[in-house]
């Protein structure tokens, strides 16, 4: 329990909280501290929405919301801060709206923009507790480095596919992120973010989780996710907790330490663009010109009955290997798919099994479609 904060509350807070103060855990000097605590949302995406709402209503005097995107349509099925009359605003600038709307006693401090090896410390400075919502391996380094440089509990989530994670990392008290994950994947060895996809109300549960450690972080209250992993399968319905141990040779939070600034490696989940790939311009120019290219289309079914890219043959990244004999090792190959991930393993795998001429289409049919023809649908 906090110690007592002398600060009021209002009529109208103590009728809003009034669950919250009949809880002896909480009551008024636990309403008090959440009244006057600061928490930074790094993302106002999957993770971050739902954070957001629960810390609003939760009565956080203040939340700050990070984030330089604006909202798109595909966002809907899991941000759920957002609406769709927010479609083309700033991400920032719509959560702040909803968060005042929920409960104006809470004070949205918006920046809309990229959170960066040059911005990030005076950016969580600040802030009392600190979420990580970002969908990155870069940025998640990054907040990461910059809590352990401050001094600040990084709140941790992360979801993929049908799975969750949470963790609470502080260097205080415990391992950080790289004590977890010494180093980041090379790019393009992790599936591509827009491709894998997730289970719209997967990023609510893991949203939730971080919001409740926060505000127990805030309160003192219980045992917080500090040295301990806690993952979700959402298709079991499994909760697993797993312990960590802080490393003694981290580079950002061990006794000898040689991280001591900010750094933005390249750690994106998209692969390097490269000789094997093509432009979408520049395939579209060899198909102009009736240049002989297979088109290699390695989605799955669902994803081709409603987008592709004409004359394409269909064969899913999962049969490539039992169907290799349908393709000519002699032929030029463009590989694709979403945004190039999936293809880009399928063309490693055309490669290694003898095809000599493959190349994998930049950015895939998102990009088809940004650059070349805009009248194909998207599901993205």
């Amino acid at each position: 329990m906090p110690a007592t904060i002398a600060v009021d509350l209002s009529p109208e807070e103590l009728e809003r909280y009034g669950r919250h103060l009949i809880l002896p855990e909480v009551g008024f000097a636990g309403q008090r501290a959440l009244k006057v605590s600061r928490v930074l949302l790094i993302g106002a995406g999957g993770l971050g929405s739902p954070a957001a709402l629960y810390l609003a209503a939760a009565g956080v005097g203040t939340l700050g919301i990070v984030d330089f995107d604006a909202v798109e349509r595909t966002n809907l099925q899991r941000q759920v801060v957002h609406s769709t009359a927010e479609i083309g605003q700033s991400k920032a600038a719509s959560a702040a709206r909803r968060i005042e709307a929920l409960n104006p006693n809470v004070r949205a401090v918006v920046h809309a923009q990229r959170l960066g090896a040059d911005n990030a410390l005076d950016l969580l400075r600040d802030y009392d507790v600190i979420i990580d919502g970002t969908d990155n391996f870069q940025a998640r380094y990054l907040v990461s480095d910059a809590c352990v440089m401050l001094g600040k509990p990084n709140v941790h989530g992360s979801v993929y596919r049908f799975e969750g994670q949470a963790s609470v990392f502080d260097a205080r008290r415990g391992p950080c992120y790289r004590c977890m994950f010494p180093k980041p994947p090379p790019p393009g060895s992790a599936p591509s973010c827009a491709d894998a996809g997730v289970l719209g109300v997967l990023p609510g549960i893991i949203g939730l989780i971080q919001a409740t450690e926060t505000i127990k972080l805030v309160l003192g209250l219980g045992e917080p996710l500090i040295g301990r992993l806690l993952t979700f399968d959402a298709l079991r319905m499994r909760f697993r907790d797993l312990k960590l141990r802080k490393d003694p040779r981290c580079v950002a939070c061990g006794p000898d330490a040689s991280l001591t600034t900010l750094v933005e490696e390249d750690m994106s989940c998209e692969p390097s663009v490269s000789a094997d790939e093509i432009a979408p311009r520049e395939l579209k120019a060899k198909l102009d010109r009736g240049e002989p290219v297979v088109l290699l289309d390695v989605r799955d079914p669902d994803e081709i009955s409603v987008s592709k890219i004409a004359g394409a043959r269909e064969v899913p990244l999962a049969e490539l290997e039992a169907r290799l004999g349908e393709l000519d090792k002699q032929s030029d190959v463009v590989a694709y798919c979403l945004s190039g991930s999936r293809s880009g393993r399928a063309a490693r795998q055309l490669r290694a099994a003898g095809f000599l001429r493959v190349k994998n289409l930049s950015g895939g049919i998102k990009a088809w479609v940004d650059q070349v023809d805009s009248s194909l649908p998207r599901y993205w």
